[in-house]
């Protein structure tokens, strides 16, 4: 399965808290959320609440890569800088209780509800990051390009390509990303 990781935070832009699937000519692509973050961080949760009085916490967990929560994982939060995951377990869905190292009681814990948890892009060959789209050319197969990617905007139905021209694209158009991005058969009039 190829995956397609893009987040439109990455650029200053507000993206929902969601990873969402889709289906690209039978290949399945997921959709995280980036942050703005020099080091190309990529947003991948949100401490919800503390949970007991042992430092835990409840983290909403954006991504559907699970090994973010996984004990040993190292995550990035405002406050605390650098958080390594001791201890996770699945709480509801797509919420998971994470006790971490060093947070060792409720008031600790408190501190860090509601920030955003970032991490590293994990290194797989069959990802994309936003970063790699922005700047490539779009065209539709064997046609001249119609622009070039300047951002990445959340959609409920699809993530928008944002092209120099103003212009959108929905990401389920999208067919092949190589040197450039290319697209299939667009409906008539998306582009004018």
């Amino acid at each position: 399965m190829n995956k397609l990781f893009l987040g439109a935070d990455h650029l200053g832009t507000q993206a929902s808290p969601t990873a969402e699937r889709f289906e690209v000519q039978g290949t399945s692509f997921n959709i995280v959320r980036m942050s703005g973050e020099s080091e190309q961080l990529l947003e991948v949760g949100k401490v919800l609440r503390p949970h007991g009085l042992r430092g835990e916490v409840v983290v909403y967990l954006w991504t559907n890569r699970l090994e973010r929560v996984s004990p040993g994982a190292v995550l990035f939060s405002p406050v605390q800088e650098e958080l390594v995951v001791a201890t996770s377990r699945p709480y509801k869905k797509d919420r998971f209780i994470v006790g971490f190292e060093g947070v060792n009681d409720r008031d600790t814990a408190e501190r860090l509800q509601g920030q955003v948890l970032s991490a590293r892009p994990i290194d797989d060959h069959t990802t994309f990051w936003i970063h790699e789209l922005v700047g490539k050319m779009v065209s539709e197969q064997g046609e001249e390009p119609v622009g070039t990617v300047v951002a990445v905007e959340a959609n409920p139905a699809s993530d928008l390509l944002v092209l120099d021209s103003g212009k959108l694209i929905p990401l389920h158009f999208v067919v092949e990303v190589s040197s450039e991005i290319i697209l299939g058969e667009l409906p008539r009039g998306l582009l004018d």
